[in-house]
């Protein structure tokens, strides 16, 4: 009996467990086409001859037959079923494929065959400096207090919005966003942060990343250099590294990015990343002779700034330090906001607004790039500010946040046991600490998450960490007042334990 007339006259496997006979034949045809033991051109037996073979239905190979048919296995006229011819490159790299399957079904990796993995070579930039956590654990920097969510007040406001248009929810929507939320965000930002929009300047995005990623995308080209915080926040480094950027990381000290004369000479910027209210994650803020000089000295170089304003709504003491963006007319800033921290993270809305010069000319283009969607959450927020409770949250998390900032600087001052520099001002959801050099800032992150605890280690946030770099990013959004001593203390034994 010839290899073929063995393969067409193997019974199929019957009884509990085995697979359905229909799926068994397209199976064993498929296998038998690719490597080669039914040659192009060959003509399979009759549908009944095949039946009867394999003691079938004739149905059974019919439908099979149909499928073959349908994936360009086979060729099916008037002569009969025929297999369908491949290309020489084709039939190679299918017997290939073959092979391997054997030989991993043999126990071996196949892997001496494998073609080598290409990627874009962007990806090899884009290096994780965090390990996978739970974000929900005590200690997580810019995790809200999502226990204290008026999730009742914010399921009415959807409810609302789901009954005013329940058929237009489902739909794609606008591109840039739905107007009424636009419309809703453009005055809060006008009342509460003093940045100069309207409506037709805002675009909605997927969170703060979202709009990140937009700007590279808007206003430069592979190559340019754009300029990042540096310790500063790791997702605009993928975003820049994403876009082929070339990557310079400036310094912060105590009042914020530190460009220098020397800066602007040899490596003039495209693009400006930067959180001048509250920087991340040490907390500096911009001062004023620095903010004035970053706008004109960006007007001067062509250069465009994101001012990313993360989390200016939180501030504990004084009154909230107005954005960059609307100290002159028509800057040369794009200002990013997110609604993961007054909100919850999961809700992934973010918004970007433009500078008037650029806004009409880059909206057709905007609309072609992005797509619509989450306009349910999207009209539920613009409810959620219009009857207000957007603003009744924010004062009671004000509230809380300040008492929690408060009771961690005192844990920390009774608790920590070593030298360190509490840094961040009185603003956000989280306190920087610096730590002496000879603690290792990564190793009781490491450890402290064994423990239950999710800190951050300053030096993770840095490109080229420098001593100073060295410390613990600490949130208190998500933790209570009460839990602070005991669990300061357990990072100030881990501290004293890891010293070097």
């Amino acid at each position: 009996m010839t290899d073929q007339a063995a393969l067409l006259s193997s019974p199929l496997a019957r009884g509990p467990g085995a697979p359905p006979r229909q799926r068994q034949l397209i199976q064993r045809l498929k296998q038998a086409i690719l490597a080669g033991q039914l040659p192009a051109g060959g003509k399979l037996p009759a549908s009944r001859v095949l039946a009867d073979e394999l003691d079938i239905s004739r149905n059974t190979v019919l439908i099979a037959y149909e499928q073959l048919t349908a994936e360009g296995y086979v060729i099916a006229d008037r002569q009969g079923t025929r297999v369908a011819p491949l290309s020489a490159a084709a039939a190679s790299a299918a017997r290939q494929a073959v092979r391997q399957a054997a030989a991993q079904a043999a126990g071996q990796s196949g892997a001496a065959d494998a073609p080598a993995l290409r990627t874009a070579t962007r990806l090899s930039r884009i290096v994780s400096t965090r390990a996978p956590n739970d974000g929900s654990l005590p200690l997580t920097p810019g995790t809200p207090a999502l226990t204290q969510f008026p999730i009742n007040a914010w399921r009415r406001a959807q409810d609302r919005a789901l009954q005013a248009a329940p058929a237009a929810t489902l739909g794609y929507g606008p591109p840039v966003g739905e107007p009424a939320l636009r419309e809703a965000i453009a005055q809060y930002l006008r009342v509460s942060r003093g940045v100069h929009c309207d409506a037709s300047r805002i675009v909605i995005t997927e969170g703060a990343q979202g709009a990140l990623a937009l700007c590279v995308q808007l206003l430069t080209n592979p190559g340019d250099t754009a300029w990042l915080e540096e310790p500063g926040y790791r997702g605009a480094k993928s975003a820049f590294h994403a876009g082929d950027l070339n990557v310079v990381a400036i310094r912060v000290d105590a009042d914020g990015v530190a460009i220098t004369d020397e800066d602007w000479r040899t490596r003039p910027p495209r693009l400006i990343q930067t959180t001048p209210t509250h920087q991340y994650p040490t907390g500096a803020v911009l001062s004023l002779a620095r903010r004035l000089d970053l706008l004109e000295r960006a007007r001067r170089a062509g250069a465009w700034i994101i001012e990313d304003d993360y989390d200016s709504e939180f501030r504990h003491q004084g009154e909230p330090i107005a954005a960059m963006q609307g100290l002159l007319p028509d800057a040369p800033v794009l200002y990013v906001g997110t609604f993961s921290k007054t909100m919850f993270p999961a809700l992934r809305l973010g918004f970007l607004v433009l500078p008037q010069s650029i806004a009409g000319p880059a909206m057709p283009s905007i609309t072609e790039m992005l797509r619509g969607g989450h306009r349910l959450e999207q009209l539920t927020m613009a409810a959620f500010i219009d009857n207000g409770q957007f603003s009744r949250h924010l004062g009671r998390m004000r509230r809380l946040y300040r008492d929690r900032q408060a009771a961690l600087r005192d844990a920390l001052a009774r608790h920590l046991g070593i030298d360190h520099e509490v840094l961040g001002g009185h603003s956000g959801l989280h306190l920087t600490v610096r730590l002496p050099p000879d603690v290792p800032d990564r190793a009781i992150v490491e450890q402290a998450r064994r423990l239950g605890m999710n800190p951050n280690a300053l030096s993770t946030f840095a490109i080229n960490p420098q001593p100073q770099d060295n410390g613990l990013v600490i949130g208190y959004g998500n933790t209570s007042a009460d839990r602070f001593p005991a669990l300061v203390r357990q990072l100030g034994k881990l501290a004293a334990t890891l010293r070097t």
